[in-house]
């Protein structure tokens, strides 16, 4: 995830309305970079911009959520995609997180927080594998120094004997 505090999040929602809903929904919750599209089309177009978190309806015109997330994946394997969709069918949930999907949300009056809350988590576990990474970056580079004060403490110590007092 390119900056976890403020993730690229496309949207991807046929019905205009619920589309508006949620990318207002997004940024009264503080999230500004979203852009939204009404078709899987636009969407996989756009993949160039390389968006963080994909959140999209299950059932798309044209083509399903699970083709959007196979393709987009193709091309950004990094991508997060929570389906956010009318279909109350466990199979659908499954098949979608078969694919690669972070979740599935059925939509429901709480579904705005629960995509709100997915993100936050999404964000926080983005931010605990940098800090990972951070940190075994810093302990191998900590090795290879002590390595190498070691390799010129002996380089020294056969070169200058005297100093070392052989």
């Amino acid at each position: 995830m390119q900056n976890s505090k403020n993730p690229l999040i496309f949207i991807v929602e046929d019905n205009q309305i619920y589309n508006k809903l949620v990318a207002s929904y997004l940024k009264t919750n503080k999230f500004t970079r979203v852009e939204s599209y009404l078709t899987g089309e636009d969407a996989l177009n756009n993949m160039h911009k390389n968006p963080d978190i994909v959140i999209q309806d299950y059932l798309l015109e044209g083509m399903t959520g699970i083709e959007v997330l196979i393709k987009a994946k193709k091309t950004n394997p990094n991508v997060e995609f929570i389906f956010l969709s009318g279909q109350d069918n466990i199979d659908v949930a499954i098949n979608s997180m078969k694919y690669g999907a972070y979740d599935y949300i059925v939509k429901d009056q709480m579904a705005l927080q629960k995509m709100v809350n997915k993100i936050n988590k999404i964000n926080s576990v983005t931010e605990l594998v940098k800090s990972n990474k951070r940190y075994k970056v810093g302990v191998i580079l900590f090795f290879i120094g002590l390595a190498l004060l070691i390799l010129i403490t002996l380089f020294l110590a056969i070169k200058y004997p005297e100093i070392f007092g052989f």
